[in-house]
Parts: structure tokens; sequence; C-alpha cells
């Protein structure tokens, strides 16, 4: 098996391409002219915004795993672009060039309304607003329409491997007004690399998955775990579900996280 990773070098996919190596898995990665990987990785020079940098790309392949994508930027046309636009041009060379393979794509909780009654699930209703889930959607729904033998991971919030991505969320979502009794899903970069390992055994062909670990956190937890200032509140929580996902459904195909808690994580110093 030969897999192809898009977004290779972003704070997923450079993460996910050391794991890959390490589990012996051959791979390649497609990223633009002068980006280093790791060792191990053949490297293919292109762009998804460029079709005909993509043939090469996907020619040979068993799997892709599509994780390019843009989404913390206030350019609205940049994010529709790469995570539509991009998208369609992936399909249409894997249509074209290698029809049996697998596709796996990941896509975001973000997708689900915050007012939700209840954790998102994968079948729930999705009508995003905001370009990031919005463009998300309309590239979920380009690929199940595709014919491809596809599957989309809807990942939670992405943290550890001193990523700093959990070290930012304190400061980023008092700014956005959030309680500190908010509780939103979490997931690991070890278990994202479990989850698409086992998509790439075809246990999720298919279908939409929702990726999460096994204990929704607070903003408040979170603060305090990263050693963060964050305002109390006795407040009523307004939309107790918002960034919670049921993860019932990936349990059933048989992922089950390494790292279930954030308090796991910190325990194994990997935050």
């Amino acid at each position: 098996m030969e897999v192809l990773v898009t977004g290779g070098t972003g704070l997923v996919g450079s993460r996910f391409l050391k794991r890959l190596v390490e589990a012996d898995i051959d791979c390649r990665a497609l990223v633009r002219p002068g980006k280093e990987l790791p060792a191990g990785v053949t490297v293919i020079e292109g762009d998804i915004l460029n079709p005909e940098s993509l043939k090469t790309a996907v020619e040979g392949v068993s799997a892709i795993v599509h994780l390019a994508a843009v989404f913390r930027t206030s350019n609205e046309g940049e994010i529709w672009k790469v995570n539509r636009d991009g998208t369609h041009n992936l399909i249409e060379a894997v249509k074209t060039h290698a029809p049996e393979a697998r596709f796996i794509m990941a896509s975001t909780s973000n997708v689900y309304d915050p007012n939700i009654s209840h954790p998102g699930r994968e079948d729930d209703p999705v009508n995003p607003t905001l370009a990031y889930p919005a463009s998300k959607v309309e590239a979920e729904n380009e690929l199940r329409k595709s014919g491809l033998n596809w599957s989309v991971l809807r990942l939670a919030f992405v943290y550890g491997d001193k990523d700093g991505h959990l070290e930012s969320a304190p400061g980023q979502l008092a700014g956005m007004n959030w309680h500190p009794a908010q509780r939103m899903s979490l997931i690991h970069h070890q278990d994202i690399a479990t989850a698409f390992e086992l998509a790439l055994t075809g246990a999720m062909d298919g279908q939409v998955v929702n990726i999460c670990d096994e204990a929704p956190t607070s903003v408040y937890e979170i603060a305090q775990i990263v050693g963060a200032a964050y305002e109390s509140s006795a407040e009523p929580l307004a939309n107790p579900w918002k960034l919670h996902m049921d993860g019932t459904l990936a349990r059933s195909l048989g992922f089950q996280p390494k790292i279930p808690t954030i308090y796991q994580a910190s325990r194994e110093d990997v935050l």
C-alpha cells in the first residue's frame, strides 16, 4: 500500500506523516517547492490548486489522505479556494488517474450547529454559515457524490505533540467570550493517526465518522491544564453542546483512542 498525503507540512499532516513512516507505511506527500518533510516520505511537488500537478501525485497510490485545508485566516476567498476548489481538483485527478484508490478526507466538528440539542452526530443536518465549515461541507458533499471509495473523518479540536494549539485556546476562546463551563470534544494527534490508519483498512468506507476522545473538556479545565488564566462565571450556559461530538459510530467501527483524555496526555507529557 502506498498513501498520498496532502497538507503534509501542516499542523496535522506533519505529525501524521511521521507516524505513517514509523508504521512502515509507504507514503508520499504533495507539497509546494522548498518544503521539508520527514525522512522516509517521498516528495511530490505540486499544489491542489494546480490540477496539472496532480497526475504524478495520485498515479499508483492505493489511498489518499486529504488533510490540506485553510482555516485561520480572514481571507474567505482563500478558504473557499483551497477547501472546496482544491478538493474538487484532487477528486477529479483521482477519478482520472487512480479511480480504485481509497479517498479519506479530514473534516471538522465545526460543521455542526452550535445551538444543537445534543452532541453532534454524523446524521445531523449541517448547514454552517462560516466560511471554514461551510467550505468543508461542500467538499464533503462533492466527495460523497464522486463515485470514489470515500470516507470523511470529522475531527474534534486537535491538540498534542507540542503543537501549541491547546496552549493558545484559552486566549482565543476568551476573545470570543466563551463560557468557562463550555465543553468541547478533543482529539490528540496520536489518535488522529489511529483513526486514519483504521480508515486505510476500509473500516470506514462510505461513511462520515466523528473522531474524538472519550472526555469532552471544559474551557476552564483546559486553561487550568495549560496554566492560563480564565475568567470565572456562574451565568447559565447558552449552548451546552457546541463543538461536542458523539463518538459512538467511530467506536462501533473499531476506533479506540490511545489517549482517551487530556488528563492522560498531561500525565504522559504529550500535550
